[in-house]
């Protein structure tokens, strides 16, 4: 490969390969921690910015003897940049108590990155990346769950009869389960979910906004709670 604007079919492949290789390994990862952005996603957006980069560096080199025609390799690799943030953004989740997926949207964008030095024949650079990537998603992933994982919002919700006692009872219980309210929703109502009805009071629902300590278990929560005589269901996300 001496003139640095042609580049043969074998060198294609090669980078189209390493490309594929380099952004499944990291999409392996997103596709074993089963988020939205997995193996293929990730896959596809390093192969399709490999091939952009090539086409960007050798795929107008027949107009370098035109008068007045300046290549500029790095112009399509731009628009990849940009572009690749749409197909992020749709991985960021708003569920109404926290913001998910920022994480895969990053590495969707590493990725592109990876494929675009990889198009231009950057093999060290990508590699290196890549494992730089893996480490963050796997490595560090591993010692943030265990040392630096801290509270996490949860909503509680309960359906069932409206009595004065009913919000000191939730508090004392919350109290006890070392979790801490930070907003509260009150709905009076004349049913409750499952077609459950209390013909001798009010229906009442109640929304917790609470953040909780590691270990939070929704199952036992949820089984504390529905044992209550006042509480027809209960549901804790």
């Amino acid at each position: 490969m001496g003139n640095p604007w042609l580049i043969d079919n074998t060198h294609i492949m090669l980078r189209l390969l390493v490309a594929m290789l380099l952004g499944g390994l990291i999409g392996f990862e997103r596709e074993r921690s089963n988020h939205a952005a997995g193996l293929r996603t990730h896959i596809l957006v390093c192969l399709g910015s490999s091939l952009i980069m090539m086409l960007s560096i050798y795929g107008f080199a027949d107009f370098l003897k035109e008068p007045n025609v300046r290549i500029d390799p790095a112009r399509l690799a731009t628009a990849v940049i940009t572009g690749v943030g749409f197909l992020g953004a749709g991985t960021i989740l708003f569920t109404g108590k926290s913001i998910t997926g920022l994480t895969t949207a990053a590495s969707i964008w590493v990725v592109a990155a990876i494929g675009l030095g990889t198009g231009a024949g950057f093999y060290f650079a990508s590699v290196m990346s890549t494992i730089l990537v893996l480490i963050n998603l796997w490595t560090l992933n591993k010692l943030e769950q265990r040392y630096l994982k801290g509270q996490k919002v949860h909503l509680i919700t309960l359906y069932g009869l409206s009595s004065p006692g009913l919000l000191d009872q939730v508090s004392s219980f919350l109290e006890q389960e070392q979790i801490q309210v930070k907003k509260v929703s009150i709905k009076e109502h004349d049913n409750v979910p499952f077609h459950e009805f209390h013909p001798e009071g009010r229906n009442v629902e109640v929304s917790l906004e609470v953040l909780a300590r590691p270990g939070f278990d929704p199952l036992r929560i949820s089984a504390a709670l529905r044992q209550w005589e006042d509480i027809s269901a209960v549901t804790v996300e």
